[in-house]
């Protein structure tokens, strides 16, 4: 599972995130959603380690800075980290032995399903953003990781990429894999979230789960309802 309790994040006097808590539990998609500007990729690199922060994160059970969180978590960050003179089956066989994983055809399955494998040998700097796109997300998952976090995931994907990976995320969800997304674009997770963190000026505004029934408000409604009317207020 993965665990954020009371993280705050600031740049100088800016507050970037401001205690910030939520879980996600094993076989649960989370999403944080909220306009550009809320938090959402702050509070995403928070977790994935990448800044320093006030708060605790766990993973798994673990301080998300030791090494027993980090071997459990797959990150996919908003732009790729693409090695611009590996190739694509380069980028695959250096996770490979970073995590010293055997060779069990699971690369080669994820290469196909998101249309790199004719790509495997094309540098990094030779491919597109989408293509580059795929190939960090292919990276995140090669490993297996228990808790995944997304940040913008479906930005520059073409709709087969798309379709793979709505695909693969409800079946994680089956394995009980932890799941987060960050995005700003409510279509691209309205098939199939569990629970919305609705972000707004660095600070969790609202959440909603995703219950069959009664008569709550639709997430895009509340959703508009808690960012147009801040706009209103102003």
């Amino acid at each position: 599972m993965l665990k954020v309790e009371k993280v705050t994040k600031r740049y100088g006097k800016v507050v970037a995130n401001n205690d910030i808590s939520f879980e996600v539990e094993p076989g649960q998609i989370a999403v944080l959603l909220g306009p550009n500007g809320a938090g959402k990729s702050t509070i995403i690199k928070c977790i994935a380690g990448l800044l320093r922060f006030f708060g605790r994160v766990e993973i798994d059970g673990k301080d998300n800075k030791s090494l027993e969180a980090k071997r459990v978590l797959g990150y996919v960050p908003e732009i790729p980290a693409i090695y611009d003179l590996l190739t694509v089956s380069e980028h695959m066989e250096f996770i490979k032995r970073v995590y010293r994983l055997d060779d069990d055809g699971y690369e080669e399955e994820l290469l196909k399903r998101f249309e790199l494998w004719d790509k495997k040998d094309k540098l990094g700097k030779e491919l597109s953003k989408g293509m580059q796109q795929k190939l960090s997300i292919c990276c995140a998952l090669l490993y297996k990781p228990k808790v995944i976090i997304f940040d913008e995931p479906m930005v520059g994907l073409d709709p087969h990429a798309i379709k793979q990976l709505k695909n693969m995320l409800l079946e994680f969800r089956e394995r009980g894999k932890t799941i987060l997304i960050s995005t700003h674009m409510l279509d691209s997770v309205e098939d199939y979230w569990d629970v919305a963190h609705i972000m707004v000026e660095g600070s969790i505004k609202a959440t909603k789960y995703n219950r069959e029934g009664g008569d709550e408000k639709s997430l895009e409604e509340l959703y508009f309802e808690i960012t147009e009317g801040r706009v209103a207020e102003q």
